[in-house]
């Protein structure tokens, strides 16, 4: 099957077309941010490992099993202090790009599924933008929604942002 060309003819991707190897998208990837990328995913991975927390349950053993010989010092303390300071310093930037990375995979998968979804509100895409403020006013919307639902009884209708009107403050499509 021949492959179909999505690009518009300014030279950028078509709308809802994933991005080509010979895209400008794609030339603007660093390479820098790619690698702590790959490393990143593979670090949290191994950390989160049933052998690694083995091996750290070990190391605090092992210090543990120490503390009489070094009659519990405070460089006996100092020493695991330190050691889980800088474990726990770096762990955190890693865990916090690989759950950045996940967040937004999430949100895409999120957006396809509304997108596709000839019921669903396209209006829900993005959402993720708004503030903390505007989403409670949107989860306070769905709560009315399924109050109404509920009041409907067993009326197999469903019910969606769009039958009401997004919250006037929010709806940016006026």
């Amino acid at each position: 099957m021949p492959e179909q060309k999505l690009d518009t003819p300014d030279g950028t991707d078509a709308l809802g077309s994933m991005p080509s190897t010979n895209s400008p998208s794609y030339a603007t990837h660093s390479g820098l941010q790619t690698a702590f990328d790959h490393f990143a995913s593979r670090v949290t991975r191994w950390a989160g490992s049933p052998t690694m927390f083995c091996l750290a349950l070990g190391v605090v053993l092992v210090w543990a099993l120490m503390g009489p010989a070094f009659n519990y010092s405070e460089n006996w303390q100092l020493v695991i202090n330190t050691l889980t300071t800088i474990v726990t310093f770096l762990m955190v930037f890693l865990i916090q790009q690989s759950q950045n990375k996940d967040s937004v995979a999430v949100h895409l998968k999120l957006n396809e599924l509304l997108a596709a979804n000839r019921h669903a509100s396209n209006r829900m895409i993005g959402i993720e933008d708004l503030d903390e403020q505007d989403l409670r006013e949107v989860a306070d919307f769905y709560t009315r929604l399924a109050d109404r639902a509920k009041q409907v009884g067993s009326d197999r209708r469903a019910y969606s942002i769009d039958d009401e009107g997004m919250p006037e403050r929010l709806d940016r499509t006026s």
